[in-house]
């Protein structure tokens, strides 16, 4: 018996069949090849890689563009690359992927045209057309799908043939031309304090929340979440915004750390996201704008510890008291019966 599975790396990468890992980012494969299998896929003009990472176009609705992307064989030997598009979406991970081969295609991925297959000799490079047709009643926005170029091997595990398809490829964002409509909402937010138990130690706070675009334009997230006195920045120096594509969300996790609980913290998640142009950038002359919102956030952190130390503290004290109270008592208890003793001795002497 042969089960398959498959795995795929977009963006332009390397993938190697017949290591146990392939090179940063590529997808790898087990093969039963007596030589490895490497390749590359990128966007390319006629003469070959043209320094795209993706394809970026915009396109009216029944109008086409072509394009051509290079396929270059790595390995010794010459191979048939499998080629296919496929809708885009992005992973758990937040990187973009496509779709599995045996899940259909229901969106930009079925509106590129291209050769079923490339056969290219070792070293070599092939050059390949393709086509992207947009429906006439394609919706305005971005559409994303993704081009790969794979092969099929084959791997034992426990006696039994495991398929194993490994993809490399590259993004094809397609933005329909029309009327942009940029929306995004804050869904399943949740606060949390996580409470230190060392009563001299502060805790911290964690917040989750999804980020769901709603319109029909990528958008890039960023903000600024307020709570404690503090202001945390989504995302972080350096990094790159998070990118959500039309019907998708992401979720966002940060936290505020050496916060002393104080029974109840109001905030505020300040979002204020970008509208990508079809270049993947930030864009000034895209027509159309994204209002800035607001979220409240009321994280409730309750000082157990330092309540329990107090509580410690009281009891004790208490004791103290009532320890007091008990001896004081019986020293005025001995008093009275010892002036009692000496009045009935005295009553005994006057009598005699």
């Amino acid at each position: 018996m042969t089960r398959f599975r498959s795995t795929t790396a977009l963006a332009a990468l390397v993938a190697v069949a017949g290591l146990a890992a392939g090179l940063a980012g590529a997808a790898p494969a087990v093969a039963e090849e007596a030589a490895p299998v490497s390749w590359s896929v990128t966007p390319a003009d006629a003469s070959g890689p043209d320094g795209r990472v993706a394809v970026e176009h915009e396109i009216d609705p029944a109008a086409s563009v072509d394009d051509q992307f290079a396929v270059r064989n790595l390995g010794a030997e010459e191979v048939t690359f499998r080629l296919a598009a496929a809708d885009g979406f992005t992973n758990d991970n937040g990187r973009f992927d496509i779709l599995p081969s045996d899940q259909e295609s229901v969106d930009s991925g079925t509106w590129i045209t291209l050769p079923e297959s490339v056969t290219v000799a070792p070293g070599g490079t092939a050059v390949v057309p393709f086509t992207i047709t947009v429906p006439e009643d394609a919706q305005p926005g971005d559409h994303a799908a993704g081009i790969t170029a794979s092969i099929l091997s084959t791997q034992q595990a426990d006696g039994t043939g495991v398929g194993v398809e490994s993809r490399v490829g590259f993004r094809v964002m397609t933005r329909v031309a029309g009327e942009l409509a940029p929306a995004f909402s804050v869904q399943d937010v949740h606060a949390d304090y996580r409470l230190s138990w060392n009563p001299l130690r502060p805790g911290s706070i964690d917040v989750v929340f999804d980020v769901a675009n709603e319109g029909n334009a990528r958008l890039a997230v960023a903000g600024v979440l307020t709570v404690a006195g503090r202001s945390i920045a989504f995302p972080a120096e350096g990094e790159t915004p998070q990118e959500i594509l039309p019907g998708e969300s992401r979720t966002i996790s940060l936290t505020v750390p050496r916060v002393w609980p104080l029974f109840a913290f109001p905030g505020e998640i300040a979002l204020a996201p970008t509208v990508i142009d079809a270049n993947g950038e930030p864009a000034d002359a895209v027509p159309a704008e994204v209002a800035p919102s607001s979220t409240d956030v009321l994280v409730w952190a309750v000082p157990w510890p330092q309540l329990l130390v107090v509580a410690g503290l009281a009891l004790l004290v208490l004791a103290l008291l009532w320890r007091r109270g008990r001896s004081k008592r019986r020293i005025e208890a001995l008093l009275t019966e010892a002036r009692e003793e000496g009045r009935r001795s005295m009553a005994g002497v006057g009598q005699g």
